[in-house]
């Protein structure tokens, strides 16, 4: 399936925190590991090499957004994502099956395919698991993802069970067409997704038949779209001691430092997020004890950096009354430095745990985590746009 195999470095059990190398055609990333998400081939309010700047070594673009504007045609003209975008590191691209989900009243879904009704205009699109490979291969993405069907929860069984069934059918047509496109030429590499709601016999059976796949990676979707935290960590318990070990996992969706630390503490590799750029336009910022609303009047005459712990560039320059000025005053940098931080305050969480798995200290560095960060409510994130 991929000419370069995920390297596991430490961890060699079914579940517990691991440290790994992905490697790609445009650069290798280390796991744990975090991907801002660039949706529209931008992480909002970044530049790309702002992005990397933050450490991020990977970032995540939509197949669904991409697919209506600017549509696969204009960046194939381009030389792919990368070279549209000038991001010159590795791209994930979700498979568009999110939006079965998101835009559930703008979509009928049958076992052939999904039709959409854009979210722009109305035109519809039919998208069945062997175009969202095509399209994928299309944008250039290095690691490209089967089309799912994801079902809010709570959902009843029926609606879980369907769902279940038809990620898995329509996950054999995803490889068969990656297959065909491989013996044409360079293609990348396809992760598969478990499915089951919070049902832990689908799950369980989920985990299995993607294991077993011809796939390079195995994610783990339909969590964070509406249960509670405790709820999804049971979840993980069922799945991830029953992923192969060789294989990246990927926890799709998720993004609170917290879960980051509880999912890696799972045996998770991967994260995606709209979360820390979202927060960020709301004003809302990561310390090490928890976030914070910078547009609170504490912050007013605060003439130290937000974070003194962070090595971010809005923390290197600026202080905290002045971010609290720019979102006060509505200016669009307050938004961009805002991003900046959160952005990198979640690379340096898996940057922090890659250090303390490597020399056997993780489950201290997590106790330590927890101590001190005071985690927001027991809410899910949310997808930004559709």
């Amino acid at each position: 399936m991929t000419d370069s195999p995920f390297e596991l470095v430490v961890g060699n059990s079914p579940s517990g925190p691991r440290l790994g190398v992905l490697p790609t055609t445009h650069g290798a990333v280390r796991t744990p590991a975090f991907m801002p998400v660039g949706t529209q081939a931008t992480v909002k309010t970044l530049e790309p090499f702002e992005v990397a700047q933050t450490g991020a070594e990977i970032l995540l673009s939509n197949t669904y957004h991409l697919m209506l504007r600017p549509g696969v045609e204009v960046i194939e003209r381009a030389g792919g994502l990368h070279a549209f975008m000038r991001w010159d590191r590795p791209i994930l691209t979700d498979s568009g099956g999110f939006q079965l989900y998101s835009l559930a009243s703008q979509v009928k879904v049958t076992d052939e395919a999904a039709t959409f009704k854009s979210h722009l205009d109305g035109t519809p699109f039919v998208l069945t698991p062997e175009r969202a490979v095509q399209l994928q291969a299309g944008y250039g993405s290095d690691v490209m993802m089967a089309l799912d069907h994801l079902v809010g929860l709570p959902s009843s069984a029926s609606r879980v069970a369907e769902a279940f069934r038809r990620t898995h059918e329509w996950l054999g047509r995803c490889i068969v067409e990656r297959r065909r496109l491989a013996e044409q030429g360079s293609v990348g590499s396809l992760f598969g997704i478990v499915q089951g709601g919070l049902d832990p016999g689908l799950r369980a059976e989920s985990a299995g038949l993607v294991g077993e796949a011809d796939v390079a990676g195995c994610a783990i979707g339909g969590l964070s779209v509406g249960e509670s935290k405790a709820e999804m960590a049971a979840m993980l318990d069922v799945v991830t001691p029953l992923l192969p070990v060789d294989k990246p996992r990927y926890l799709m969706g998720v993004g609170s430092p917290e879960d980051l630390w509880e999912g890696v503490a799972r045996g998770v590799d991967m994260f995606d997020c709209v979360l820390p750029t979202r927060l960020a336009r709301n004003a809302g910022l990561f310390t090490p004890t928890g976030r914070v609303n910078i547009r609170r009047m504490e912050y007013r005459d605060r003439h130290a950096p937000l974070d003194e712990t962070c090595d971010c560039h809005t923390c290197r320059t600026y202080t905290a009354a002045y971010l609290h000025h720019l979102y006060r005053s509505r200016e669009i940098l307050g938004l961009k430095l805002g991003s900046i931080h959160n952005v990198r305050f979640l690379i340096r969480q898996t940057e922090t745990m890659r250090a303390a798995i490597a020399d056997g200290t993780f489950d201290d560095a997590r106790a330590e985590f927890r101590s001190r960060y005071r985690a927001v409510g027991d809410e899910a994130p949310v997808e930004e746009s559709c």
